[in-house]
């Protein structure tokens, strides 16, 4: 199929590429020419596994090409995926200018019937406001469908995610453009992870209620680890037991310094602001977001109680992207720690495997290592904020020569307490 997709950001670019693999013919419009040249080298502008050696080979199979005419890429396509930056905007409320902007500019240069799908993460009631804005810039009246068809892409597992899909739901308003989106996404989905047809705002409203339960889990275990560390109770154990009631299961029940990241803490926020328009209270999701600040701030107690005076102090921190497998910092907790740690007068010495080109734009005063044991040379206390699997099994009787002071401060909790004892450390987990 002859597919377009507005924006070649995260989402954006492993859509194309993954549509293009599948076989399709994908252009990618982006507004960033610069992006769009290095794009067309092959060249991929975030960290996310796979996707780089997947882009040149589909660009040497002349699947997918790389645009800044939106006029040739309208007429292109069959279907024109959206997949532009939803950003927070006044009051937490969702900005959909860039929605909105792509709207009026398919609208101007359709000249066929299109299928138009959000991609973008919106909130209800947009595929409504895409359509009328449409109808309102046609040249001439030209039949079209709006879909919905939110994207459930983990950054560092997005390509699994995409080709290997829990489910795909699609919302539409006609039968018309069903038969289409279930041949494009046929070859991806299996008995037991179906496409689900529903109505364009229920397919809206699944995409925030999904990431907004999955940071609910979070943040209530960040709870309950709170309550174990008062109680001598160990959160690991509390975890397991819980998950394994069939009910409950044992995904997002790990406790640690709270989410981040580009999607959690923005689709929570605009869908507290979704209740509250709609004249409902947001109590249980508001509250998620109240404990996942608080959390990113738990770890400076913790520090303090190894090193109570901070001033001049070395700190080394491991880990700055929000999670693993990517290099994004947005929300990220290592945000919170390191600006905390130098009001209090530390100097900070970082590793990250990925992150440190994008932490520099974001932080700074800060010496980055090479590798994590550089990190810990003379550093006053140890924090590991981000779980890179590279973490797990250093030399930690190495790492101990080199601190200042065995002091370990883990966000993570990805060694256990009594093996670090053993080997001397002052180690501090989340709730053990």
């Amino acid at each position: 199929m002859k597919i377009t997709v507005f924006g070649s950001g995260y989402v954006g670019l492993t859509v194309g590429v993954c549509l293009a693999e599948l076989g399709n013919n994908v252009i990618c419009v982006d507004i960033d020419e610069a992006k769009v040249k290095s794009l067309r080298e092959g060249s991929v502008p975030i960290y996310e596994p796979g996707l780089g050696d997947m882009l040149k080979r589909n660009i040497q199979e002349k699947r997918i090409s790389f645009t800044t005419d939106a006029k040739v890429a309208v007429k292109h396509a069959e279907i024109i995926f959206t997949a532009v930056g939803t950003p927070p905007g006044k009051d937490d409320e969702a900005d959909l200018s860039a929605v909105r902007a792509v709207a009026k500019t398919i609208a101007e240069n359709m000249s066929e019937y299109k299928i138009i799908v959000n991609k973008s993460t919106v909130p209800v009631g947009t595929g409504d406001i895409v359509k009328k804005i449409i109808e309102q810039h046609q040249k001439e009246k030209i039949d079209f469908d709006v879909v919905s068809n939110p994207e459930f892409l983990r950054e560092g597992a997005a390509i699994r995610d995409f080709m290997n899909p829990d489910r795909v739901v699609i919302g539409i308003d006609s039968e018309k453009p069903k038969k289409i989106l279930h041949s494009l996404f046929e070859g991806i989905t299996r008995i037991d992870r179906p496409i689900m047809f529903t109505d364009i705002k229920s397919a809206e409203i699944i995409k925030y209620a999904s990431n907004a339960m999955l940071a609910t889990r979070i943040s209530f275990m960040n709870e309950i680890a709170a309550l174990c560390e008062k109680t001598g109770a160990d959160i690991k154990d509390v975890a397991e037991g819980m998950g394994l009631d069939k009910r409950i299961g044992p995904r997002f029940l790990q406790a640690g310094i709270g989410y981040g990241g580009s999607c959690f803490p923005k689709d929570v926020k605009a869908l507290a602001k979704t209740l509250e328009q709609h004249d409902l209270k947001s109590t249980v999701i508001t509250a998620v977001e109240q404990v996942n600040e608080q959390q990113k701030k738990s770890l400076l107690p913790k520090v303090k109680k190894l090193v109570p005076d901070l001033n001049g102090k070395t700190i080394a921190i491991w880990g700055l992207a929000f999670k693993p497998k990517t290099d994004d910092i947005r929300e990220a907790p290592s945000i919170t720690i390191i600006n905390q740690l130098q009001e209090a007068g530390a100097t900070i010495k970082a590793f990250d495997p990925e992150a440190e080109e994008t932490a520099k734009t974001i932080l700074q005063n800060i010496t980055y290592t090479k590798d994590p044991y550089e990190a810990a040379i003379d550093a006053d206390a140890l924090i590991i904020v981000t779980e890179w699997n590279e973490f797990r099994n250093l030399d930690l009787k190495k790492v101990k020569e080199l601190l200042n002071a065995p002091n370990i401060v883990d966000g993570r909790n990805i060694y256990d307490p009594k093996d670090m004892e053993k080997l001397g450390f002052n180690y501090i987990g989340v709730g053990r």
